[in-house]
């Protein structure tokens, strides 16, 4: 499967992480509609956890990304394609360093865990 989108593993996507320091001021975005909290971990990674409330929303990347979804549904659109495509549980889309996505929330919130890669 390309690089770009994934199907995790039913189980995959973890539930919880051991280890870890939690931040605990929150990443608030688009006036509290997307809100994360970063996790860091021993090796010096980090990932975010968080919320996407109903809505349109644009992000930039500086580093590589993997977007695990891990509840509810939202549609992508990476910067320089076209096509938008739905991701639900279970799925996940990779963005490249330097570059962004749209997404979009239509109904109830979509949970994800955001991995930066390099």
């Amino acid at each position: 499967m390309p690089r770009a989108e994934r199907k995790l593993a039913r189980m995959s996507a973890p539930t919880e992480f051991k280890n870890v320091t939690a931040v605990a001021k929150a990443n608030v975005y688009f006036d509290g509609k997307v809100v994360s909290h970063s996790i860091l971990f021993p090796d010096g990674s980090r990932k975010t956890l968080g919320l996407i409330y109903p809505g349109k929303f644009h992000f930039g990347t500086d580093k590589a990304e993997c977007m695990e979804i891990i509840a509810g549904v939202c549609t992508v659109k990476l910067d320089g394609q076209s096509a938008t495509k739905d991701y639900a549980v279970g799925t996940a889309f990779d963005v490249p360093a330097k570059s962004g996505f749209d997404i979009e929330v239509k109904n109830g919130i979509c949970e994800y865990v955001c991995t930066f890669i390099g």
